[in-house]
Protein backbone atom coordinates (compact mmCIF):
# COMPACT_ATOMS: atom_id res chain seq x y z
CA UNK A 1 0.00 0.00 0.00
CA UNK A 2 1.13 2.96 -1.08
CA UNK A 3 0.98 6.82 0.61
CA UNK A 4 0.95 8.21 -3.03
CA UNK A 5 -2.09 6.55 -3.82
CA UNK A 6 -4.25 6.61 -1.00
CA UNK A 7 -3.09 10.09 0.93
CA UNK A 8 -3.25 13.25 -0.32
CA UNK A 9 -3.85 14.76 2.98
CA UNK A 10 -1.42 17.46 5.09
CA UNK A 11 -1.89 15.02 8.17
CA UNK A 12 1.65 13.73 6.87
CA UNK A 13 3.39 16.47 7.87
CA UNK A 14 2.41 15.85 11.51
CA UNK A 15 2.67 12.03 11.33
CA UNK A 16 6.48 12.53 10.63
CA UNK A 17 6.94 14.73 13.16
CA UNK A 18 5.15 12.69 15.55
CA UNK A 19 7.24 9.73 14.57
CA UNK A 20 10.74 12.03 15.20
CA UNK A 21 9.46 12.74 18.34
CA UNK A 22 8.78 9.21 19.18
CA UNK A 23 11.80 8.12 18.33
CA UNK A 24 13.33 10.88 20.69
CA UNK A 25 11.60 9.92 23.26
CA UNK A 26 12.26 6.40 23.05
CA UNK A 27 15.95 7.65 22.87
CA UNK A 28 15.25 9.80 26.18
CA UNK A 29 13.92 6.19 28.13
CA UNK A 30 17.13 4.70 27.12
CA UNK A 31 18.82 7.21 27.98
CA UNK A 32 17.91 7.08 31.76
CA UNK A 33 17.95 3.16 31.55
CA UNK A 34 21.79 3.85 31.34
CA UNK A 35 22.16 6.32 34.01
CA UNK A 36 20.28 3.63 36.08
CA UNK A 37 22.25 1.32 35.30
CA UNK A 38 25.55 3.07 35.91
CA UNK A 39 23.88 4.47 39.21
CA UNK A 40 23.12 0.94 40.12
CA UNK A 41 26.65 -0.30 39.47
CA UNK A 42 27.91 2.26 41.09
CA UNK A 43 26.01 1.96 44.05
CA UNK A 44 27.02 -1.95 43.80
CA UNK A 45 30.82 -1.07 43.46
CA UNK A 46 30.52 1.40 46.73
CA UNK A 47 28.66 -1.65 48.48
CA UNK A 48 31.58 -4.18 47.91
CA UNK A 49 34.36 -2.01 49.34
CA UNK A 50 32.51 -0.81 52.15
CA UNK A 51 32.65 -4.53 53.33
CA UNK A 52 35.47 -5.94 51.80
CA UNK A 53 38.10 -6.47 54.54
CA UNK A 54 41.37 -3.95 54.77
CA UNK A 55 43.77 -5.93 54.50
CA UNK A 56 46.15 -3.83 56.72
CA UNK A 57 47.89 -6.88 57.99
CA UNK A 58 47.46 -10.72 58.13
CA UNK A 59 45.54 -10.80 61.62
CA UNK A 60 42.55 -9.33 59.51
CA UNK A 61 42.53 -12.48 56.50
CA UNK A 62 39.53 -14.22 56.20
CA UNK A 63 40.05 -17.94 57.40
CA UNK A 64 36.76 -19.40 58.69
CA UNK A 65 34.76 -20.91 55.83
CA UNK A 66 31.81 -18.42 56.49
CA UNK A 67 34.25 -15.21 55.98
CA UNK A 68 36.28 -16.72 53.03
CA UNK A 69 32.58 -17.61 51.78
CA UNK A 70 31.23 -13.67 52.39
CA UNK A 71 33.88 -12.13 50.65
CA UNK A 72 33.86 -14.84 47.24
CA UNK A 73 30.54 -13.48 47.01
CA UNK A 74 31.75 -9.48 47.40
CA UNK A 75 34.49 -10.54 44.53
CA UNK A 76 31.47 -12.10 42.94
CA UNK A 77 29.18 -9.21 43.37
CA UNK A 78 31.69 -6.67 41.93
CA UNK A 79 31.94 -8.94 38.57
CA UNK A 80 28.09 -8.60 38.66
CA UNK A 81 28.85 -4.61 39.07
CA UNK A 82 31.10 -4.57 35.86
CA UNK A 83 28.88 -6.45 34.03
CA UNK A 84 26.20 -3.69 34.65
CA UNK A 85 29.01 -1.34 33.29
CA UNK A 86 29.11 -3.32 30.30
CA UNK A 87 25.33 -3.41 29.42
CA UNK A 88 24.74 0.66 30.11
CA UNK A 89 28.28 0.73 27.43
CA UNK A 90 26.47 -1.09 25.13
CA UNK A 91 23.35 0.54 25.39
CA UNK A 92 24.80 3.72 25.09
CA UNK A 93 26.85 2.67 21.78
CA UNK A 94 24.60 0.49 20.16
CA UNK A 95 21.13 1.98 20.86
CA UNK A 96 21.18 5.34 22.14
CA UNK A 97 24.14 6.87 19.94
CA UNK A 98 22.42 4.99 17.02
CA UNK A 99 19.11 7.19 17.98
CA UNK A 100 20.56 10.31 18.38
CA UNK A 101 22.36 9.85 14.91
CA UNK A 102 19.93 8.60 12.96
CA UNK A 103 16.95 11.49 14.51
CA UNK A 104 19.43 13.98 13.03
CA UNK A 105 19.45 12.25 9.43
CA UNK A 106 15.83 11.82 9.90
CA UNK A 107 14.99 15.47 10.55
CA UNK A 108 17.08 16.58 7.79
CA UNK A 109 15.47 14.07 5.12
CA UNK A 110 11.90 15.02 6.14
CA UNK A 111 12.73 18.51 5.94
CA UNK A 112 14.25 18.05 2.32
CA UNK A 113 11.30 16.03 1.15
CA UNK A 114 8.89 18.86 2.31
CA UNK A 115 10.25 21.34 0.83
CA UNK A 116 10.46 19.64 -2.26
CA UNK A 117 6.41 19.03 -1.87
CA UNK A 118 5.97 22.89 -1.29
CA UNK A 119 7.92 23.60 -4.25
CA UNK A 120 5.78 20.83 -6.50
CA UNK A 121 2.61 23.03 -4.68
CA UNK A 122 3.98 26.46 -5.33
CA UNK A 123 4.68 25.21 -9.18
CA UNK A 124 1.44 24.26 -8.94
CA UNK A 125 -0.31 27.53 -7.88
CA UNK A 126 1.40 29.21 -10.24
CA UNK A 127 0.15 27.14 -13.36
CA UNK A 128 -3.54 27.44 -11.91
CA UNK A 129 -2.88 31.26 -11.52
CA UNK A 130 -1.79 31.38 -15.63
CA UNK A 131 -4.47 29.10 -16.59
CA UNK A 132 -7.05 31.39 -14.81
CA UNK A 133 -5.80 34.85 -16.17
CA UNK A 134 -5.80 33.74 -19.24
CA UNK A 135 -9.25 32.85 -18.60
CA UNK A 136 -10.30 35.12 -17.78
CA UNK A 137 -8.42 37.69 -20.11
CA UNK A 138 -10.53 35.66 -23.04
CA UNK A 139 -13.85 35.98 -21.04
CA UNK A 140 -13.42 40.19 -21.05
CA UNK A 141 -12.46 39.66 -25.11
CA UNK A 142 -15.37 37.49 -25.70
CA UNK A 143 -17.77 40.46 -23.70
CA UNK A 144 -16.02 42.51 -26.00
CA UNK A 145 -16.29 41.25 -29.14
CA UNK A 146 -20.26 40.77 -28.37
CA UNK A 147 -20.53 44.32 -27.42
CA UNK A 148 -18.88 45.40 -30.66
CA UNK A 149 -21.57 42.92 -32.93
CA UNK A 150 -24.18 44.27 -31.41
CA UNK A 151 -23.00 47.82 -31.76
CA UNK A 152 -22.45 47.27 -35.51
CA UNK A 153 -25.96 45.35 -36.18
CA UNK A 154 -27.81 48.52 -34.28
CA UNK A 155 -25.64 50.56 -36.83
CA UNK A 156 -26.53 48.20 -39.65
CA UNK A 157 -29.79 48.60 -39.10
CA UNK A 158 -30.11 52.38 -38.25
CA UNK A 159 -31.50 54.27 -41.64
CA UNK A 160 -29.97 57.44 -40.40
CA UNK A 161 -26.31 55.78 -40.11
CA UNK A 162 -23.47 56.87 -42.17
CA UNK A 163 -21.53 54.22 -44.03
CA UNK A 164 -18.68 55.10 -42.22
CA UNK A 165 -20.08 54.33 -38.92
CA UNK A 166 -21.13 51.40 -40.23
CA UNK A 167 -17.52 50.49 -41.55
CA UNK A 168 -16.06 51.58 -38.19
CA UNK A 169 -18.41 49.69 -35.78
CA UNK A 170 -17.43 46.47 -38.66
CA UNK A 171 -14.07 46.94 -37.91
CA UNK A 172 -14.33 47.31 -34.33
CA UNK A 173 -15.78 43.88 -34.36
CA UNK A 174 -13.69 42.36 -36.88
CA UNK A 175 -10.65 44.00 -34.01
CA UNK A 176 -12.39 42.36 -30.66
CA UNK A 177 -13.68 38.80 -32.42
CA UNK A 178 -9.77 38.12 -33.37
CA UNK A 179 -8.38 38.88 -29.65
CA UNK A 180 -11.25 37.06 -28.55
CA UNK A 181 -10.09 34.09 -30.88
CA UNK A 182 -6.53 34.95 -29.93
CA UNK A 183 -7.29 34.85 -26.07
CA UNK A 184 -9.23 31.72 -26.71
CA UNK A 185 -6.26 29.75 -27.89
CA UNK A 186 -4.27 30.93 -25.40
CA UNK A 187 -6.80 29.77 -22.50
CA UNK A 188 -7.05 26.44 -24.32
CA UNK A 189 -2.86 26.49 -23.92
CA UNK A 190 -2.98 27.40 -20.28
CA UNK A 191 -5.47 25.39 -19.65
CA UNK A 192 -3.96 22.08 -20.95
CA UNK A 193 -0.72 23.40 -19.39
CA UNK A 194 -2.50 23.15 -16.48
CA UNK A 195 -3.93 19.99 -16.48
CA UNK A 196 -1.15 18.63 -17.53
CA UNK A 197 0.95 19.89 -14.87
CA UNK A 198 -2.07 18.97 -12.20
CA UNK A 199 -2.10 15.60 -13.45
CA UNK A 200 1.59 15.57 -13.03
CA UNK A 201 1.35 16.58 -9.56
CA UNK A 202 -1.10 14.54 -8.25
CA UNK A 203 -0.14 11.20 -10.08
CA UNK A 204 3.96 11.76 -10.12
CA UNK A 205 5.57 14.32 -8.17
CA UNK A 206 3.38 14.30 -5.16
CA UNK A 207 2.94 10.20 -5.07
CA UNK A 208 7.05 10.12 -5.36
CA UNK A 209 7.35 12.37 -2.46
CA UNK A 210 5.23 10.88 -0.16
CA UNK A 211 6.78 7.46 -1.27
CA UNK A 212 9.70 8.69 -0.21
CA UNK A 213 8.32 9.79 3.56
CA UNK A 214 6.89 6.57 3.69
CA UNK A 215 10.11 5.05 3.08
CA UNK A 216 11.52 7.33 5.51
CA UNK A 217 9.04 6.77 8.19
CA UNK A 218 9.61 3.22 7.53
CA UNK A 219 12.84 3.21 7.93
CA UNK A 220 11.97 4.45 11.35
CA UNK A 221 10.44 1.93 12.06
CA UNK A 222 12.68 -0.50 11.15
CA UNK A 223 15.64 1.66 13.37
CA UNK A 224 13.29 1.39 16.07
CA UNK A 225 13.10 -2.48 15.95
CA UNK A 226 16.58 -2.93 16.03
CA UNK A 227 16.95 -1.00 18.79
CA UNK A 228 14.58 -2.77 20.88
CA UNK A 229 16.37 -5.77 19.79
CA UNK A 230 19.54 -4.07 20.56
CA UNK A 231 18.55 -2.86 23.76
CA UNK A 232 17.40 -6.87 24.82
CA UNK A 233 20.54 -7.91 23.46
CA UNK A 234 22.65 -5.84 25.39
CA UNK A 235 21.57 -7.30 28.89
CA UNK A 236 21.08 -11.00 27.20
CA UNK A 237 24.97 -10.69 26.28
CA UNK A 238 25.97 -10.83 29.93
CA UNK A 239 23.74 -12.96 31.25
CA UNK A 240 26.00 -16.17 31.01
CA UNK A 241 28.48 -14.02 33.01
CA UNK A 242 26.03 -13.54 35.26
CA UNK A 243 25.03 -16.30 35.50
CA UNK A 244 28.78 -17.54 36.51
CA UNK A 245 28.80 -14.82 39.17
CA UNK A 246 25.47 -16.28 41.10
CA UNK A 247 27.05 -19.66 40.33
CA UNK A 248 30.01 -18.91 42.06
CA UNK A 249 27.67 -16.74 44.43
CA UNK A 250 25.99 -20.37 45.58
CA UNK A 251 29.45 -22.69 45.22
CA UNK A 252 30.49 -20.01 47.88
CA UNK A 253 27.58 -20.72 50.33
CA UNK A 254 28.17 -23.96 49.80
CA UNK A 255 32.08 -23.88 50.59
CA UNK A 256 30.54 -22.98 54.39
CA UNK A 257 31.31 -26.03 56.38
CA UNK A 258 30.87 -25.11 60.50
CA UNK A 259 33.10 -27.66 60.97
CA UNK A 260 35.95 -26.60 59.53
CA UNK A 261 35.35 -23.54 61.24
CA UNK A 262 34.90 -24.98 64.64
CA UNK A 263 37.98 -26.36 64.31
CA UNK A 264 39.54 -23.13 63.36
CA UNK A 265 38.34 -21.23 66.85
CA UNK A 266 39.81 -24.72 68.20
CA UNK A 267 43.15 -23.61 66.95
CA UNK A 268 42.84 -20.64 67.32
CA UNK A 269 41.91 -19.90 70.76
CA UNK A 270 43.49 -23.07 72.28
CA UNK A 271 45.31 -21.99 75.66
CA UNK A 272 46.67 -25.22 76.53
CA UNK A 273 45.29 -25.03 79.83
CA UNK A 274 44.01 -28.29 81.44
CA UNK A 275 41.06 -28.75 83.51
CA UNK A 276 41.53 -28.87 87.58
CA UNK A 277 41.63 -32.22 89.46
CA UNK A 278 39.20 -33.70 91.51
CA UNK A 279 38.35 -32.36 95.03
CA UNK A 280 39.32 -34.71 97.57
CA UNK A 281 37.10 -36.29 100.42
CA UNK A 282 37.31 -34.52 103.88
CA UNK A 283 36.59 -36.95 106.53
CA UNK A 284 35.97 -34.55 109.27
CA UNK A 285 34.25 -37.85 111.75
CA UNK A 286 37.91 -39.13 112.31
CA UNK A 287 37.35 -37.45 115.53
CA UNK A 288 35.03 -40.25 116.46
CA UNK A 289 37.17 -42.49 116.16
CA UNK A 290 39.89 -40.90 118.32
CA UNK A 291 41.49 -42.49 121.81
CA UNK A 292 41.32 -40.42 124.77
CA UNK A 293 45.59 -40.67 124.80
CA UNK A 294 45.97 -39.68 121.52
CA UNK A 295 42.92 -36.90 121.19
CA UNK A 296 45.06 -33.58 122.18
CA UNK A 297 47.15 -34.36 119.22
CA UNK A 298 44.77 -35.43 117.06
CA UNK A 299 42.62 -32.77 117.81
CA UNK A 300 45.22 -30.09 117.15
CA UNK A 301 46.11 -31.84 113.72
CA UNK A 302 42.97 -32.28 112.41
CA UNK A 303 41.76 -28.66 113.41
CA UNK A 304 45.77 -27.45 111.65
CA UNK A 305 44.22 -30.00 108.88
CA UNK A 306 40.91 -28.12 108.24
CA UNK A 307 42.32 -24.99 108.80
CA UNK A 308 44.98 -25.82 105.46
CA UNK A 309 42.31 -27.20 103.26
CA UNK A 310 40.12 -23.78 104.44
CA UNK A 311 43.07 -21.87 103.70
CA UNK A 312 44.29 -23.44 100.24
CA UNK A 313 41.13 -24.04 98.95
CA UNK A 314 40.31 -19.75 99.47
CA UNK A 315 43.25 -19.07 97.68
CA UNK A 316 42.62 -21.16 94.91
CA UNK A 317 39.00 -19.67 94.72
CA UNK A 318 40.00 -15.99 94.41
CA UNK A 319 42.63 -17.52 91.36
CA UNK A 320 39.88 -19.38 89.11
CA UNK A 321 39.90 -16.40 86.34
CA UNK A 322 39.37 -18.97 83.75
CA UNK A 323 35.65 -18.17 83.40
CA UNK A 324 35.51 -15.18 85.08
CA UNK A 325 36.08 -11.41 84.56
CA UNK A 326 39.22 -11.03 83.27
CA UNK A 327 40.79 -7.69 84.60
CA UNK A 328 41.98 -5.65 81.63
CA UNK A 329 46.52 -5.24 81.49
CA UNK A 330 48.90 -3.92 78.86
CA UNK A 331 50.39 -7.02 76.74
CA UNK A 332 53.98 -7.59 77.20
CA UNK A 333 56.49 -7.94 74.59
CA UNK A 334 57.26 -11.57 74.97
CA UNK A 335 53.21 -12.38 74.82
CA UNK A 336 53.21 -14.12 78.39
CA UNK A 337 49.81 -12.04 78.79
CA UNK A 338 48.23 -14.69 76.45
CA UNK A 339 47.24 -18.50 76.89
CA UNK A 340 50.59 -20.85 76.11
CA UNK A 341 49.42 -21.88 72.65
CA UNK A 342 48.63 -18.73 71.19
CA UNK A 343 51.73 -17.36 72.90
CA UNK A 344 53.67 -19.97 71.09
CA UNK A 345 51.59 -19.02 67.80
CA UNK A 346 52.76 -15.61 68.21
CA UNK A 347 56.53 -15.78 69.41
CA UNK A 348 56.58 -17.93 66.10
CA UNK A 349 55.05 -15.35 63.59
CA UNK A 350 57.15 -12.95 65.56
CA UNK A 351 60.15 -14.70 64.56
CA UNK A 352 59.10 -15.65 60.86
CA UNK A 353 58.40 -11.76 60.56
CA UNK A 354 61.99 -11.44 61.85
CA UNK A 355 63.51 -13.62 59.63
CA UNK A 356 61.48 -12.05 56.57
CA UNK A 357 63.15 -8.68 57.96
CA UNK A 358 67.00 -10.35 58.39
CA UNK A 359 66.60 -11.81 54.75
CA UNK A 360 65.76 -8.52 53.37
CA UNK A 361 68.90 -6.73 55.24
CA UNK A 362 71.18 -9.51 54.49
CA UNK A 363 70.41 -8.80 51.07
CA UNK A 364 70.73 -5.37 51.16
CA UNK A 365 74.24 -5.50 52.37
CA UNK A 366 74.77 -7.90 49.58
CA UNK A 367 73.72 -5.31 47.08
CA UNK A 368 75.86 -2.53 48.75
CA UNK A 369 78.88 -4.30 49.29
CA UNK A 370 78.66 -5.46 45.26
CA UNK A 371 77.80 -1.86 44.45
CA UNK A 372 81.07 -0.80 46.66
CA UNK A 373 83.23 -3.54 44.99
CA UNK A 374 82.30 -2.05 41.65
CA UNK A 375 83.06 1.74 43.04
CA UNK A 376 86.39 0.60 44.35
CA UNK A 377 87.16 -0.93 40.66
CA UNK A 378 85.65 1.98 38.59
CA UNK A 379 86.23 5.30 40.89
CA UNK A 380 84.16 6.86 38.18
CA UNK A 381 81.34 5.87 39.45
CA UNK A 382 80.86 6.67 42.49
CA UNK A 383 82.27 6.75 46.24
CA UNK A 384 82.99 4.13 47.87
CA UNK A 385 82.89 5.79 50.78
CA UNK A 386 79.48 7.54 50.59
CA UNK A 387 77.86 3.71 51.11
CA UNK A 388 79.61 3.19 54.84
CA UNK A 389 76.88 4.96 56.70
CA UNK A 390 74.82 2.82 54.93
CA UNK A 391 76.46 -0.22 55.50
CA UNK A 392 76.80 0.37 58.97
CA UNK A 393 73.01 1.17 59.70
CA UNK A 394 72.23 -2.26 57.81
CA UNK A 395 74.90 -4.37 59.66
CA UNK A 396 73.29 -2.59 62.91
CA UNK A 397 69.57 -3.67 61.83
CA UNK A 398 71.15 -7.27 61.39
CA UNK A 399 72.30 -7.38 64.86
CA UNK A 400 69.45 -6.09 66.42
CA UNK A 401 67.61 -8.26 64.19
CA UNK A 402 69.55 -11.33 65.21
CA UNK A 403 69.14 -10.36 68.74
CA UNK A 404 65.37 -10.14 68.71
CA UNK A 405 65.29 -14.01 66.82
CA UNK A 406 67.31 -14.59 69.37
CA UNK A 407 65.52 -13.76 72.23
CA UNK A 408 62.17 -15.32 70.91
CA UNK A 409 63.33 -18.14 70.10
CA UNK A 410 64.35 -18.54 74.00
CA UNK A 411 60.92 -17.46 74.68
CA UNK A 412 59.33 -20.09 72.35
CA UNK A 413 61.70 -22.80 73.57
CA UNK A 414 60.74 -21.74 76.71
CA UNK A 415 57.20 -21.98 76.21
CA UNK A 416 57.18 -25.49 74.36
CA UNK A 417 59.43 -27.13 76.92
CA UNK A 418 56.98 -25.71 79.56
CA UNK A 419 53.74 -26.24 77.85
CA UNK A 420 54.73 -30.56 77.69
CA UNK A 421 55.49 -30.10 81.86
CA UNK A 422 52.68 -28.74 82.94
CA UNK A 423 50.65 -31.91 83.46
CA UNK A 424 53.00 -33.76 85.14
CA UNK A 425 52.17 -30.50 87.87
CA UNK A 426 48.67 -30.00 87.57
CA UNK A 427 47.45 -33.77 88.62
CA UNK A 428 47.90 -34.11 92.37
CA UNK A 429 45.71 -35.58 94.73
CA UNK A 430 47.10 -33.10 97.51
CA UNK A 431 44.82 -30.87 98.37
CA UNK A 432 46.58 -27.42 98.00
CA UNK A 433 46.01 -28.81 93.98
CA UNK A 434 42.41 -29.20 94.39
CA UNK A 435 41.48 -26.38 91.63
CA UNK A 436 43.53 -25.06 88.52
CA UNK A 437 45.84 -21.98 89.28
CA UNK A 438 44.85 -18.63 87.57
CA UNK A 439 47.45 -16.85 85.48
CA UNK A 440 48.05 -13.09 86.38
CA UNK A 441 50.37 -10.97 84.14
CA UNK A 442 53.29 -8.62 86.07
CA UNK A 443 51.03 -5.91 85.48
CA UNK A 444 47.83 -7.16 87.91
CA UNK A 445 46.39 -7.96 84.54
CA UNK A 446 44.60 -11.83 83.90
CA UNK A 447 46.42 -13.88 81.77
CA UNK A 448 46.17 -16.79 80.42
CA UNK A 449 49.65 -17.79 79.65
CA UNK A 450 51.44 -20.44 81.82
CA UNK A 451 54.64 -18.35 82.05
CA UNK A 452 52.33 -15.95 84.29
CA UNK A 453 50.84 -18.73 86.52
CA UNK A 454 50.05 -17.11 89.64
CA UNK A 455 50.67 -20.55 91.76
CA UNK A 456 49.36 -21.42 95.00
CA UNK A 457 51.48 -23.63 97.58
CA UNK A 458 53.38 -26.05 95.65
CA UNK A 459 52.57 -29.81 94.89
CA UNK A 460 53.36 -32.40 97.29
CA UNK A 461 53.59 -36.11 96.00
CA UNK A 462 52.43 -38.80 97.55
CA UNK A 463 49.74 -38.96 100.52
CA UNK A 464 48.73 -36.17 103.07
CA UNK A 465 50.39 -36.63 105.96
CA UNK A 466 49.69 -34.45 108.89
CA UNK A 467 53.15 -33.75 109.89
CA UNK A 468 55.23 -33.21 106.37
CA UNK A 469 52.77 -30.00 105.33
CA UNK A 470 55.63 -27.77 104.65
CA UNK A 471 53.73 -24.64 103.02
CA UNK A 472 50.45 -24.35 105.24
CA UNK A 473 51.64 -24.54 108.79
CA UNK A 474 52.86 -21.07 110.98
CA UNK A 475 56.82 -21.58 110.39
CA UNK A 476 57.98 -19.95 107.76
CA UNK A 477 60.01 -21.65 104.84
CA UNK A 478 63.60 -21.27 104.71
CA UNK A 479 65.71 -18.88 102.12
CA UNK A 480 67.12 -20.49 99.79
CA UNK A 481 68.90 -17.09 98.13
CA UNK A 482 68.57 -13.58 97.29
CA UNK A 483 67.14 -11.69 94.47
CA UNK A 484 67.67 -8.18 92.85
CA UNK A 485 64.71 -6.00 91.74
CA UNK A 486 65.77 -5.51 87.71
CA UNK A 487 62.15 -3.87 87.06
CA UNK A 488 59.63 -2.35 89.66
CA UNK A 489 56.57 -4.45 89.54
CA UNK A 490 53.39 -3.02 91.26
CA UNK A 491 51.86 -6.63 92.89
CA UNK A 492 48.11 -5.42 92.88
CA UNK A 493 46.78 -9.02 92.90
CA UNK A 494 46.05 -11.71 95.68
CA UNK A 495 49.54 -13.84 96.00
CA UNK A 496 51.98 -11.14 94.22
CA UNK A 497 54.54 -9.27 96.17
CA UNK A 498 55.51 -5.35 95.42
CA UNK A 499 58.60 -4.20 94.86
CA UNK A 500 60.85 -1.62 93.95
CA UNK A 501 63.72 -1.50 91.39
CA UNK A 502 66.89 -1.93 93.03
CA UNK A 503 64.73 -3.83 96.24
CA UNK A 504 67.18 -7.35 97.60
CA UNK A 505 64.43 -9.95 98.42
CA UNK A 506 64.73 -13.28 99.90
CA UNK A 507 64.00 -16.19 98.10
CA UNK A 508 61.85 -18.70 99.50
CA UNK A 509 60.98 -20.82 96.43
CA UNK A 510 62.50 -21.26 92.70
CA UNK A 511 60.91 -20.89 89.42
CA UNK A 512 59.28 -24.05 88.35
CA UNK A 513 58.78 -22.88 85.31
CA UNK A 514 55.67 -20.87 85.40
CA UNK A 515 57.97 -17.18 85.53
CA UNK A 516 57.19 -16.48 89.01
CA UNK A 517 59.66 -16.56 91.97
CA UNK A 518 58.56 -17.02 95.78
CA UNK A 519 60.07 -14.33 97.64
CA UNK A 520 59.92 -12.88 101.25
CA UNK A 521 61.10 -9.34 102.40
CA UNK A 522 62.57 -8.83 105.53
CA UNK A 523 59.69 -7.51 107.08
CA UNK A 524 58.75 -11.38 106.85
CA UNK A 525 55.65 -10.19 104.14
CA UNK A 526 55.99 -13.11 101.06
CA UNK A 527 54.42 -13.03 97.92
CA UNK A 528 54.85 -13.87 94.38
CA UNK A 529 56.98 -12.02 91.92
CA UNK A 530 57.85 -12.36 88.04
CA UNK A 531 61.19 -14.17 87.35
CA UNK A 532 62.16 -11.99 84.26
CA UNK A 533 61.99 -8.86 86.93
CA UNK A 534 64.59 -9.85 89.49
CA UNK A 535 68.14 -11.27 89.27
CA UNK A 536 68.29 -14.11 91.18
CA UNK A 537 71.20 -15.82 93.66
CA UNK A 538 70.74 -19.09 94.93
CA UNK A 539 72.57 -20.63 98.08
CA UNK A 540 74.69 -23.97 97.04
CA UNK A 541 74.09 -25.10 100.25
CA UNK A 542 70.55 -24.29 100.92
CA UNK A 543 67.34 -26.56 100.72
CA UNK A 544 65.61 -26.56 97.35
CA UNK A 545 61.64 -25.31 97.54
Amino acid sequence: MSWGTELWFDSLDKHTQWGIDFLERYAKFVKERIEIEQNYAKQLRNLVKKYCPKRSSKDEEPRFTSCVAFFNILNELNDYAGQREVVAEEMAHRVYGELMRYAHDLKTERKMHLQEGRKAQQYLDMCWKQMDNSKKKFERECREAEKAQQSYERLDNDTNATKADVEKAKQQLNLRTHMADENKNEYAAQLQNFNGEQHKHFYVVIPQIYKQLQEMDERRTIKLSECYRGFADSERKVIPIISKCLEGMILAAKSVDERRDSQMVVDSFKSGFEPPGDFPFEDYSQHIYRTISDGTISASKQESGKMDAKTTVGKAKGKLWLFGKKPKGPALEDFSHLPPEQRRKKLQQRIDELNRELQKESDQKDALNKMKDVYEKNPQMGDPGSLQPKLAETMNNIDRLRMEIHKNEAWLSEVEGKTGGRGDRRHSSDINHLVTQGRESPEGSYTDDANQEVRGPPQQHGHHNEFDDEFEDDDPLPAIGHCKAIYPFDGHNEGTLAMKEGEVLYIIEEDKGDGWTRARRQNGEEGYVPTSYIDVTLEKNSKGS
